[in-house]
């Protein structure tokens, strides 16, 4: 339900104030400023802020805010969580609790899912905030840190999480060694001022929160410092021996596998085939113990890290795709070997282990602010989550106008070979009317098999995955254009509108095909979001096949074989529905790991606490 009574009061106050010039409305944003710094509720100042917000919008960018935009952000003062449909304007919401909290004067930040969108949308909204007298930074990766500095302390940050985060554990380190200092030398000693360039916390706000909050929760932010160069050495030819035996090592017989901790351990046989193993004279030195640890990291990287999904190997190095997005993470780094036992396997330079510095998870660093709230397409199925571990309400936006996406019926095929001719049969199908595609993949590795199909056919098309970072932007907005067919990973589903033209929306708008189901049945949503935006025509199919991952990740190899087995004789409705319970078991999985996580997060902290140490700092892996 929309709050209509304050959609009319905030309408009614922008006529009032759409008469005065600029310098009038700054000096009522500074009146507002002045009786929010002396009121900490913000109540009385939504109807005229919001009212100053339309009213610049409107003349600075030719944007008037719908109703279902200031119920949005009405809502986002209140510290909610709020799921908006693609297309509905998320950018131009976040201005009004990004303007309200503002007024404060305390400074308010925005994360959002990478560098580009974070300068596109701080560039784009500027004219807004700068007409009521507040100024914008944006923080980028490559900035120094009194750059920094100077855009933490504008009204408003724009930034990534990431960056937010590492800037956090950099200040925090600063100040440890501010006050070691003071202590070794006294008053007397050097005066060096600790470079610290985050405001304290106030507001946060989180543009795509499911993404930010739930899918990369269990990743910590990690500042690290090199270990010891000798040891490295003979960690060296460990990480490539291990490497070369995992694949010799056989489940349930000589390893046991728990799916949902993703942990490999070696059973009595597998011991005695480690000692068993011929081993290089380099490892003369390393102990048992250590071997052990080192081949079921091994075999855990040989089963569950794959070349092209969780990871590409570029220059030389190993960079993480993020499996949520489909971009690539620079600068992340797996812990605990991961990271060193995936370059052994890919034969690449194999890195310096890294020892932890500072260490903080998402979920830590966001509970500093007193003041949250988020945005998303896709928040309702995680309610329950944003609830229990962050206290923030979900709260569902209705369209501006109705949808008129058509979702159509699940294609199931036995094989994936089959599923790929099913997918180019739809393909040629809808191509042939000049209705623009969308196909969603969920690796790099099954983007580029898709084109190598479509290439055969001779269909003309654009890739979009992780190895076209640059034309991400340019890809997708162009995705809606009459004949257009573009291939896609996760990336596709964030950031950038598709818009269409009165001729694609005639023969139907956009068709979406998602060709395998991921382990969150949100990715699927946004996929599914990029199609119908604003009242849009539109539609959906979904292709899955017996040989996809998600049935493996949800019942483990060996159960999965056998539905496979007695699947035969099924029908595609009992598959369709197989699959349902499997995503729905991998997103428990996932969550029950989130939990855990939260709770060892909040445990440690205690004790560390008790001890009289820092948990950010005093880390160990």
């Amino acid at each position: 339900m929309l709050p209509i009574s304050f959609c009319k009061e905030v309408r009614l106050q922008a006529k009032e104030y759409a008469s005065l010039d600029d310098e009038s409305l700054k000096e009522v944003a500074l009146d507002l400023g002045f009786e929010a710094r002396k009121n900490d509720k913000i109540g009385p100042l939504l109807v005229p802020g919001f009212a100053l917000v339309v009213v610049a919008a409107t003349r600075h960018l030719k944007l008037t805010h719908y109703d279902v935009q200031l119920a949005g952000g009405k809502s986002m003062c209140e510290g909610h969580v709020v799921e908006m449909r693609t297309g509905e304007g998320k950018t131009l919401t976040a201005t009004l609790p990004l303007f309200i909290h503002a007024l404060a004067g305390r400074g308010v930040l925005l994360a959002t899912a990478n560098d580009y969108l974070a300068r596109r949308d701080a560039e784009m909204m500027q004219p807004v905030f700068n007409a009521l007298g507040m100024n914008v930074g944006v923080i980028q990766t490559e900035m120094s840190r009194p750059q920094r500095r100077a855009s933490y302390g504008c009204s408003i940050t724009y930034g990534t999480m990431k960056e937010f985060g590492f800037d956090f554990l950099r200040d925090h380190s600063g100040k440890r060694k501010q006050v070691q200092q003071q202590l070794w030398f006294g008053n007397s000693g050097p005066e060096n001022q600790v470079d610290v360039v985050h405001r304290d916390p106030y507001f946060l706000l989180i543009d795509e929160a499911d993404s930010i909050l739930i899918d990369e929760a269990r990743t910590p932010m990690i500042i690290s410092s090199s270990a010891d160069e000798d040891a490295h050495q003979q960690q060296l030819s460990l990480y490539k021996w291990c490497a070369d035996v995992a694949s010799e090592f056989m489940e349930e017989t000589e390893y046991w596998y728990d799916k949902e901790r993703r942990k490999v351990d070696l059973t009595p046989d597998g011991t005695a085939k480690v000692r068993a193993l011929h081993k290089p004279s380099a490892l003369g030195g390393v102990g048992l113990p250590e071997m052990y640890d080192f081949i079921e990291r091994a075999i855990q990287v040989h089963r569950d890290y794959e070349r092209d999904r969780e990871y590409v190997v570029r220059d030389n190095e190993i960079v993480i795709v993020d499996e949520a997005t489909g971009r690539l993470s620079e600068g992340r780094r797996w812990s605990r070997g991961i990271h060193q036992a995936i370059e052994a396997k890919e034969d690449v330079h194999v890195t310096v282990e890294t020892e932890t510095q500072a260490k903080i998870t998402v979920q830590s660093f966001v509970s500093r602010f007193p003041l949250i709230a988020g945005m998303t397409g896709t928040a309702v199925s995680a309610a329950k989550e944003f609830r229990k571990i962050y206290s923030t309400p979900v709260t569902v936006i209705p369209p501006n106008r109705k949808s008129q996406r058509k979702e159509l019926p699940i294609v199931f095929a036995y094989t994936e070979s089959e599923k790929w001719v099913a997918v180019l049969k739809e393909i040629k199908a809808i191509f042939e009317s000049k209705r623009p595609i969308l196909i969603g993949t969920r690796s790099i590795g099954k983007s580029e098999l898709l084109s190598r199909l479509l290439n055969k056919e001779g269909i003309l098309h654009s890739v979009l995955n992780a190895r076209q970072i640059e034309r991400e932007a340019e890809i997708v907005a162009g995705a809606g254009e009459l004949g257009r067919v573009t291939v896609a990973t996760n990336m596709a589903g964030r950031g950038t509108d598709i818009k269409i033209d009165q001729q694609v929306a005639a023969l139907g708008g956009l068709h979406v095909i998602g060709t395998e189901m991921h382990e969150s049945a949100r990715i699927d949503r946004q996929l599914l979001g990029r199609c119908g935006r604003q009242g849009d025509p539109g539609s959906f199919r979904q292709f899955v096949s017996a040989e996809d991952k998600l049935l493996d990740s949800a019942y483990g190899k060996k159960s999965a074989d056998r539905y496979r087995k007695i699947g035969k004789i099924r029908s595609d409705r009992w598959w369709v529905e197989l699959f349902r319970k499997a995503q729905r078991k991998v997103e428990d999985q996932h969550y029950r790991a989130r939990k855990i996580l939260m709770y060892n997060e909040k445990m440690l902290a205690k004790s560390h606490r008790e001890m009289g140490l820092d948990p950010i700092l005093d880390v160990y892996d």
